[in-house]
């Protein structure tokens, strides 16, 4: 079967110097876009103490820990500017993202101690469990960074309790060591009660010499008033447990190293901490890269650059989506699945890093006037129809029995509607294709190149939909909401605008509330604004689309959980013919 693999079909076209010149308007916005959401980030790097504060205490920052861990030019950043419940901190404390650690996969995740030393904010809790979703989901192991102070105690009702709460950790690292994923610790700092919590759940815990964990901190011992209130000599009290735990706050390295054993290891220097969490990542599971790779990783024969020009700023204006993916995939190669059905959508095999990837996507432009075939209306691309939604699920299937991670391109305007629309079964194909990916157990990933419309954007990979997800991929380009805002105000004012009209009133004032609406629609659903609120988990500039490709096909095929050897893949054959 390798063979089939190796050399592919050759597909996209050098841009011509009429799209070169004509499309200089579309890379401006595109990039305008690309700065504000540089300006975000860097606005939540910057918060907190500045570096030379925090070195100037013997510590590093959670930033200058990454770059010593990480493997050059591997790591891809998630939820740097998720903050859903508007911190006055601008951030939810914790970075994570994936990257290589000596040359293995792994979820990364550390606090941030130049903000209130990585204490708990709003919205952490959430940030942790999606990251603690990923690396279930990619069966790689979690690294964690572990330096916080414990709960902001000010806003403790918005994350310590409930079902997504602070405490979530401790089932879902007990989850991950049951399912075989290890889960490798490095501690710094101060961690009192909530954080000790991912101190103490992990596999293994790497210490620096300076840091404890504790069920409770100084804070918390010194507090206790047996009058159930305070006074001056409760505060004289006070006043002088606190100096002593200040100290020595309780659950030292004396402590979890010399007698608990807690600490499997312990370090002079912040950096043997690191050293020693990459020599552990060494020997973590993983398939050599030969064992799934079907051919050498190539580059694609087109320049990365070229996205600025092909994907337009103007959701209204058409493209060839096949374009945008030769800009992506291995040598710009492609076994297409299907190419005679459901001309709105792309399905089809594509290489990665020399890994086996199934890409689905959305086709735009128009369809004909005998598309769809059920109806007495054309087909418009971006729309899905009864024949996609068909070979969608066939494709997804055939991905599930032959184990091969699915790359989602969204750019979608929602489901076909209308009462013959529903006599050709859309609504439970839409349903049949939710129950087709979730019976798969793959990974998938999706890219929101564009719209993230309507259900559609449930059902081709969407995070809402399916438990497969793991991790959306944002761009300058993307917009996602329920409907247009245009749509939404003509489905939510039409009546009024009758009803003003039938009693002789001005229709000005609806129409002014039609403008806000569709106004709030753009402004909530614009890329910073997905990032932040969680829609994506990140937005990626134009040319570093593949790279989160690339990390998401290598996390997929290190360790996975079941296998499907090459020369006894379908879908290959299927295609083949």
């Amino acid at each position: 079967m390798r063979p089939y693999f190796e050399k592919m079909t050759d597909f996209g076209h050098p841009l011509s110097e009429g799209q070169i010149k004509s499309s200089e308007k579309n890379v401006q916005s595109v990039k305008e876009v690309e700065a504000l959401v540089k300006a975000e980030v860097e606005k939540v790097k910057k918060a907190g103490f500045p570096e030379e504060k925090i070195n100037a205490r013997g510590e590093m920052t959670v930033w200058q820990r990454l770059r010593y861990l990480v493997d050059p030019g591997t790591w891809c950043p998630l939820h740097t500017i998720y903050n859903p419940m508007n911190n006055t901190e601008g951030t939810t404390n914790v970075f994570d993202g994936l990257a290589k650690i000596s040359g293995k996969w792994a979820v990364v995740i550390g606090f941030d101690n130049k903000v209130m030393a990585g204490a708990w904010l709003p919205g952490q809790s959430e940030n942790i469990l999606r990251a603690t979703d990923l690396a279930k989901r990619l069966n790689i192991p979690l690294v964690w960074l572990v330096h916080c102070s414990g709960v902001k105690l000010t806003e403790q009702e918005k994350f310590y309790a409930g079902r997504r709460g602070g405490g979530t950790t401790f089932f879902r690292h007990a989850e991950l060591n049951i399912l075989g994923i290890p889960i490798l610790a490095g501690i710094y700092g101060t961690n009192p009660a909530g954080g000790g919590y991912q101190g103490i759940s992990p596999t293994v815990i790497f210490a620096h010499k300076n840091c404890n964990i504790a069920v409770g901190g100084g804070g918390i011992l010194s507090g206790m008033s047996p009058k159930g209130h305070f006074d001056v000599e409760g505060a004289e009290m006070l006043i002088k447990a606190a100096r002593q735990f200040k100290e020595k706050p309780p659950g030292s390295v004396e402590i979890h190293y010399d007698a608990t054993g807690f600490f499997r290891y312990v370090y002079e220097e912040e950096a043997g901490v690191l050293d020693g969490l990459k020599e552990f990542m060494k020997d973590m599971p993983a398939y050599h890269p030969k064992f799934f790779r079907v051919a050498e990783p190539k580059a694609p024969n087109f320049p990365a650059d070229d996205l600025y020009r092909l994907i337009p700023f103007n959701q209204k204006q058409m493209y060839n989506f096949d374009e945008v993916l030769s800009r992506l995939v291995d040598g710009s190669e492609h076994m297409e699945f299907r190419p005679d059905k459901g001309p709105e959508i792309y399905t089809g095999l594509v290489k990665i890093d020399g890994y086996l990837v199934g890409c689905i996507g959305n086709r735009q432009g128009y369809l004909g006037e005998d598309y769809p075939e059920y109806a007495p209306y054309a087909g418009i691309g971006g729309k899905l129809y009864r024949q996609g939604l068909i070979k969608m699920n066939e494709f997804v299937t055939l991905c599930g029995r032959d184990r091969v991670p699915i790359i989602w391109f969204q750019d979608t305007s929602g489901i076909d509607v209308g009462n013959i629309a529903e006599k050709a079964e859309l609504l439970g194909l839409g349903q049949s294709l939710i129950y087709s990916i979730q019976q798969t157990d793959i990974p998938m990933m999706l890219v929101v190149l564009r719209k993230g419309t309507a259900a559609a954007h449930y059902v081709m990979g969407g995070p809402t939909a399916n438990r497969h997800n793991a991790f959306t991929l944002g761009i300058p380009t993307t917009e996602i909401y329920v409907m247009h805002g245009e749509t939404a105000a003509a489905a939510s004012f039409s009546r009024r605008l009758v009803k003003e009209k039938d009693a002789g009133k001005p229709l000005e004032p609806v129409i002014e509330s039609m403008n806000k609406m569709v106004q709030e629609y753009y402004d909530y659903s614009r890329p910073v604004y997905c990032a932040k609120y969680g829609l994506v988990d990140e937005v990626s500039a134009m040319p570093d689309i593949r790279k989160y490709m690339v990390a998401f096909a290598g996390s997929a095929y290190q360790n996975p959980q079941s296998i499907c050897p090459q020369h006894q893949m379908m879908l290959p054959r299927i295609i083949r013919g």
